[in-house]
């Protein structure tokens, strides 16, 4: 079914935004899961936002003797982009620094994360502050340049 409304998507919205899953965005990747991971990094340092840390979802799993798919956490942020939220509802701060997840679903690599509307409206936060569109501005930006692979 994911196929599907994928193929739909991409057709009606373009080759970058492929699905809403409720409160997801998914982003289509080329590459490997830490191909994918090493370019939105790439892509975040060179934006001058810190990436806080990087966590390897499989290795943990591997490590307790489970299976899981490729699947990495970037936990990433801007103070310039993120205070100014926090100044308006201090209740933002359960949600930042940002977060995205990278992970290859049926032979696919994505990247996928929280609408920044939906996820600050869960904590009280209005969806409609203005220091918000910078934000979500940003997010937007950088998965799309990341999720190309870079020109050999």
């Amino acid at each position: 079914m994911r196929v599907f409304l994928t193929a739909v998507l991409m057709l009606t919205w373009g080759p970058v935004m492929a699905t809403a899953d409720q409160n997801l965005n998914w982003v289509e990747a080329d590459g490997t899961v830490a191909e994918a991971a090493d370019r939105l990094e790439g892509v975040l340092e060179e934006a001058g936002v810190a990436v806080f840390a990087r966590i390897d979802h499989a290795v943990g799993a591997k490590e307790a003797g489970m299976a899981l798919t490729d699947a990495e956490l970037v936990i990433f942020g801007n103070p310039t982009l993120g205070t100014p939220v926090m100044q308006e509802n201090f209740r933002a701060g359960l949600m930042l620094p940002l977060r995205v997840l990278v992970v290859e679903d049926d032979g696919q690599t994505w990247f996928v994360m929280q609408d920044v509307g939906r996820m600050m409206e869960a904590v009280n936060v209005s969806p409609e502050l203005d220091s918000l569109v910078p934000l979500k501005d940003a997010l937007a930006t950088l998965t799309e340049k990341a999720a190309a692979a870079l020109p050999e």
